[in-house]
């Protein structure tokens, strides 16, 4: 790595959740793209996840939403369509306690636990 930026200004490093530019040698910009993962290939390098679990709150949405429903999801600087692959249990918006395990589906004001699996390799 060359140098790290910040809002067009050099950081001596950067801390998790910054948003930072950074130069690498041989590497153009062209070779680059929107939601690219950076890391250490000889330590713990990042992987593209087959599938994750999240936490899933439906603020508006018309009718239901089953098993198999594809919606395009955006997480940190990736844009990708993910596949309700299992609705695992609804869960109180409020307290996050299981209200109902495996439901047929969720709806609007529903929040559940999803296991969820991306169309293209992502890490989350």
């Amino acid at each position: 790595v060359k140098s790290v930026e910040m809002h067009h200004e050099a950081l001596q490093e950067a801390v998790p959740g910054d948003n930072v530019g950074f130069n690498v040698k041989n590497v153009s910009v062209k070779e680059l793209r929107r939601g690219y993962v950076a890391g250490d290939t000889k330590n713990n390098p990042p992987k593209g996840a087959a599938d994750f679990t999240a936490q899933v709150i439906v603020l508006n949405h018309p009718g239901q939403i089953s098993n198999g429903y594809t919606p395009v999801l955006d997480c940190h600087t990736a844009h990708i369509a993910c596949k309700f692959a299992e609705i695992k249990e609804k869960v109180d918006r409020r307290t996050g306690k299981s209200t109902e395990d495996n439901p047929k589906a969720i709806k609007s004001g529903d929040a559940a636990i999803v296991n969820l699996v991306p169309s293209k390799p992502m890490c989350v």
